[in-house]
């Protein structure tokens, strides 16, 4: 028999599906219905449990976070459902995610409901955002830009930050970590809570010394390279990365009608990384924002949200000056809902979006600004058996015009614990400012990208277990590519993208099982020598399967993900392979606010990359000691 960490993708895939299937037949209910109770806002903007979505919904709560091995945002993400992450060199390094086998930059990112990423490279920057930050996490797979405007063509991921707790007093939480190649952690927290009202502060470091994570190539006699160098027998060091972060949230209540709340997040620190024009930076990345929330009865409310987002970046090149980047978006909205009668309601809002940005660069300055302005309307209905979900929006963009987006999705519970939906919806991405203005690159008569999907899905939720069955497609149009005949970027191409989902969650006394199994064909359907070809880092092919038990004070876990092997240019011709890896935890509850807890990332240290030229660490040690009294 092949040892686990020797399987190939689809044969460990085959493995963890018929893992499930007799476990199911023997579950409790306990885990399913609490899963199945959370509430989500960020598939409807509305309060909505994950058993009424009919959107493909997944939501990362605390407990979760806490239990889990990873170190970070993308690795706490890494072979969920419809999620690819691509990463280049570990821990702190870029990391991009592709939602469902759109575009990097087709997936909008949230924290506590203000919109972040970089408006030059349109790109969220993950890697930067401290687990010890978050509280929650809200994933919606498919198209939501008839609710958020540009950005939503694959879904929308929110992070919520730590939250105050509902009781009065103090609650105070400490945590201190070490690990391989010089991992060092500690985090702290402090919330104070009154009975109108209360204010909470965490602050968290995080340190690495890396590992070496370029592994690219140099041809001496063209004078060529390929990945992230070309002069030879430099950066064979460690990369190393630092990250401090504070937070800062509090909310008043003066009566049941009025809630105000208040959050700040700064993350800040140094990466080093592997090029030659700059190896290193200096990076910010700050959100902040409030909201103003008026319920004068159950049903019925009004919230005004305003908030800022800044992603700041210094590059150098050893310590002279390469570049800056300066991106800031403003963003404010106005969000009302209503019930028009049992299990009928109707949401409306107005979105005010500002984005800014300056680079300052010896051969690439620019500086750029455009606002947005947007206004939807949604209908949520239950009609016996059936569910009715439709919403329309409107967006007028400074450089681009109008443009307006729809969606909708029914959902028919035809029998006892069984549900059909179906949905169709339409979205968009607005360019770039690098795509627009980069010397040399950038093209301003770009077009914004267009996309339309359709989803079928069947669910099944009985008292012991859920499945669930997606199937999706989506066709991109005008999608943003370099063009050689301008020698800048243009709507060149267009995508087709095609694929299934099987989810699954059961618990069997002391176990509780995760899995999934992911199916995708992405193709370039662009008229020219790549017609057909599949677009590049999205395996066919992924799987992911959590087991965890729990023994008297000990929590035990394992985590397995796979992926088959893709392509990494255009033109496939450079084949990434396909790998499997395990991780292995252990938390030990020794005393009533005292946690210690051991994992093993890679545990069979298998070798492997998710992008070209980039190393990804081999078999990695950690240990954590958490305090937080009950």
């Amino acid at each position: 028999m092949l040892p686990i960490h020797s399987l190939p993708p689809r044969r460990l895939a085959a493995a963890l599906l018929t893992a499930l299937a007799p476990l199911a037949a023997q579950a409790g209910d306990d885990g399913i219905a609490r899963q199945l109770d959370t509430v989500q806002v960020t598939a409807t903007r509305t309060p909505l449990t994950v058993a009424d979505s009919l959107a493909a919904v997944e939501v990362i709560d605390r407990d979760a976070i806490a239990r889990s091995p990873a170190r970070s945002l993308p690795e706490l993400l890494r072979g969920r459902p419809g999620i690819t992450l691509v990463n280049q060199g570990g821990l702190g390094k870029l990391s991009s995610l592709f939602m469902r086998g759109t575009e990097s930059d087709h997936t909008l990112v949230l924290v506590d409901g203000v919109r972040i990423g970089s408006t030059t490279a349109g790109l969220a920057a993950l890697q930067d955002i401290p687990l010890a930050q978050i509280e929650r996490i809200e994933i919606v797979r498919g198209p939501r830009s008839s609710l958020y405007g540009a950005d939503a063509i694959g879904g929308v991921i929110q992070i919520f930050t730590r939250r105050l707790p509902g009781q009065a007093g103090v609650q105070g939480r400490a945590s201190v970590g070490a690990g391989s190649h010089g991992l060092r952690e500690a985090s702290a927290g402090l919330d104070l809570r009154g009975a109108r009202g209360g204010i909470g502060l965490e602050v968290a470091h995080q340190r690495t010394d890396g590992i070496n994570a370029c592994s690219g190539y140099f041809n001496p006699q063209t004078w060529q390279g390929a990945g992230c160098f070309i002069i030879p027998g430099t950066h064979t060091d460690r990369d190393g990365y630092r990250n401090n972060s504070v937070g800062l949230r509090a909310d008043f209540s003066p009566d049941e009608a009025w809630l105000l709340q208040l959050h700040g997040l700064r993350a800040s620190g140094h990466n080093d990384y592997d090029g030659d024009y700059s190896d290193n930076d200096d990076y910010r990345q700050q959100v902040v924002g409030g909201r103003l929330r008026w319920a004068p009865r159950e049903g019925t409310s009004v919230q005004l949200s305003l908030g800022r987002n800044q992603d700041d970046t210094t590059n150098f090149l050893g310590h002279a000056f390469s570049s800056r980047i300066d991106s800031t978006r403003d963003s404010a909205s106005l969000l009302g809902e209503t019930r028009l009668a049992p299990g009928q309601s109707l949401t409306g809002g107005i979105d005010w979006l500002r984005d800014r940005a300056r680079v300052q660069a010896a051969y690439s300055p620019f500086a750029a600004r455009r606002g947005n302005r947007g206004a939807f309307v949604q209908y949520l209905g239950q009609f016996d058996a059936q569910e009715l979900q439709a919403s329309l929006r409107h967006d007028d963009n400074d450089q681009f015009g109008g443009k307006t987006t729809g969606s909708l999705a029914w959902g028919w519970t035809f029998a006892p614990g069984w549900r059909l939906a179906a949905s169709h919806g339409t979205a968009f991405k607005t360019p770039t400012f690098n795509e627009l203005y980069y010397p040399y690159y950038g093209n301003p008569a770009l077009r914004p990208e267009s996309s339309r999907s359709s989803e079928l899905s069947l669910r099944r939720i009985a008292a012991d277990w859920e499945v669930q069955l997606n199937a999706y497609q989506t066709v991109i149009d005008d999608l943003i590519a370099y063009d050689s005949r301008l020698f800048a970027t243009n709507n060149l191409d267009k995508a087709r993208i095609r694929g299934l989902e099987l989810t699954g969650r059961v618990q069997l006394a002391d176990w509780t099982v995760h899995g999934q199994l992911g199916w995708l064909d992405a193709r370039n359907r662009s008229r020219g020598p790549y017609f057909d070809n599949r677009l590049p880092r999205r395996p066919p092919r992924s799987a992911r399967l959590d087991l965890d038990r729990r023994l008297g004070d000990w929590n035990l876990g394992l985590t397995a993900i796979a992926e088959a092997a893709r392509w990494d240019d255009v033109a496939n011709t450079l084949r990434v392979g396909g790998y499997a890896t395990v991780d292995a935890r252990a938390d030990w509850q020794f005393a009533p606010a005292w946690r210690l807890q051991a994992s093993v990332i890679n545990l069979f240290d298998r070798r492997y990359q998710t992008a070209a030229y980039y190393n990804q660490p081999g078999r990695e040690f950690a240990l954590r000691l958490h305090w937080q009294p009950r």
